[in-house]
């Protein structure tokens, strides 16, 4: 863990930003400090189920080896058994797993993640959208045509089955189970760091697949005050701070010579990346073998349609404000039928919040996890029963807010909740 802060949050209702002191030197808090609550706005372990093929050693290894680095409890561990080792699944035979999975799960799961990466195709769908969505022939595409948009792509809601019946569904995949089990342990190191690095993202001169970098500039102009980027020309090579890497290629040239931050989301926009057996066009599972912690391709042709990618400015404005990875990848793809998500689902790199003292008493809250706009800042007693209001913020864009509490008290209780709509 770099820099001498960690942060954990607890469940509940609010998230309770709690500060531990680690590292070389602790240094004494010269008062106590307040409970600090946070709109809660992002899943947490106890909603995610892991899905294991017990018919899959590896599946059964990466399944077991999950639960325990996010502390899953056997009752979000699902079982099923299918065939292992095929790249697709047929419609019917999915159709039966995903009923069994379904009647196993408690209604507090919202979100799936699948400890096998053989099959990623169900039909015409990839397994991570039939999982998510149910298989739906209106998500898929015969020919250059859209396809049925997500009711999820961009919302504000943390339980997505319950609001919107979607349980956004990644895949634990890997080139082996060493390297699966490199990725988890990259998402889990992740929480909470805050972690310094650059956005790349890079255009290229081929027409089909650069259809994203339409957007980059002024996508640099909203988010850079929040996170570095750089826009680029050409593939990158010997970078060492990589955390978020987006470019249109079939094959992307230079990714042994990049260090990729825990939690980094790196994709290529191309045919068929979702296609993790490899072929003519580079898999998305080189992502991960070079580093990074996520990233996603389509398992049928989609065409350039960008709405069946990820759009960049929603990932990284997601992500930055403390989404876990999953929420922010899924809510990014507007038609997702056909993409397949790979990657640590629970990984929350921009989680928490640092609270420090000033010199004249004030306390200051910064954190990533207010998204622009309206909020109030109300105070209780230790009693934590009764509110009143007593300052209010407004953002337009995103980056870390530094909230200030003039007198703030130690054995007071504050919390910032969502304006509601004048």
């Amino acid at each position: 863990m770099k820099g001498p802060w960690r942060f954990g949050v607890a469940r509940g209702p609010w998230a309770l930003a709690v500060l531990l002191l680690v590292g070389h030197t602790v240094y004494a808090a010269p008062r106590p400090f307040p409970r600090v609550e946070l709109p809660e706005s992002h899943l947490g372990p106890e909603q995610l189920a892991v899905i294991v093929n017990d018919a899959d050693a590896s599946s059964i290894e990466v399944g077991a080896y999950y639960a325990k680095e996010r502390g899953l409890p056997p009752s979000q561990v699902v079982h099923v058994s299918f065939p292992s080792g095929l790249d697709s699944l047929d419609v019917d035979t999915f159709g039966r797993i995903h009923a069994e999975v379904e009647a196993q799960v408690a209604p507090q799961i919202q979100a799936f993640a699948l400890a096998w990466t053989h099959p990623f195709r169900v039909g015409c769908m990839s397994i991570s959208s039939a999982f998510a969505l149910g298989f739906d022939p209106a998500y898929c595409a015969t020919g250059c045509v859209p396809t049925k948009r997500s009711i999820y792509y961009n919302t504000a809601s943390a339980t997505p089955y319950a609001t919107y019946h979607v349980r956004p569904t990644m895949m634990l995949a890997g080139s082996s189970v060493s390297q699966v089990r490199a990725m988890i342990d990259r998402g889990v190191r992740s929480d909470g760091r805050w972690p310094g690095g650059t956005a790349y993202l890079v255009q290229t001169g081929d027409r089909a697949r650069n259809v994203r970098a339409a957007s980059y500039a002024s996508l640099q102009a909203l988010l850079a005050r929040s996170y570095p980027i750089v826009l680029a020309n050409e593939p990158l090579e010997g970078r060492s701070d990589v955390m978020f890497y987006f470019v249109g290629a079939s094959q992307v040239p230079g990714l042994a010579s990049l260090h990729f931050e825990d939690g980094a989301i790196a994709d290529h926009l191309t045919s068929f990346g979702g296609v993790l057996t490899g072929g003519r066009q580079m898999s998305s599972l080189a992502w991960l073998d070079a580093g990074a912690t996520a990233s996603y391709g389509t398992v049928v042709e989609p065409c350039s349609f960008p709405a069946k990618f990820p759009d960049v400015g929603v990932v990284m404005g997601h992500y930055l404000s403390g989404e876990t990875l999953i929420e922010a990848y899924w809510k990014s793809v507007s038609m997702p039928g056909q993409g397949v998500f790979i990657g640590e689902p629970l990984a929350r790199p921009f989680s928490g919040a640092r609270l420090t003292w000033t010199k004249d008493n004030t306390l200051s809250i910064e954190t990533r996890e207010l998204p622009p706009g309206n909020y109030l800042l109300q105070e209780s007693d230790a009693s934590h029963i009764s509110f009143r209001t007593i300052g209010a913020w407004s953002f337009a864009d995103f980056d870390v807010r530094d909230l200030r509490i003039p007198d703030a008290l130690s054995n007071a209780v504050y919390r910032v909740v969502a304006a509601p709509p004048s």
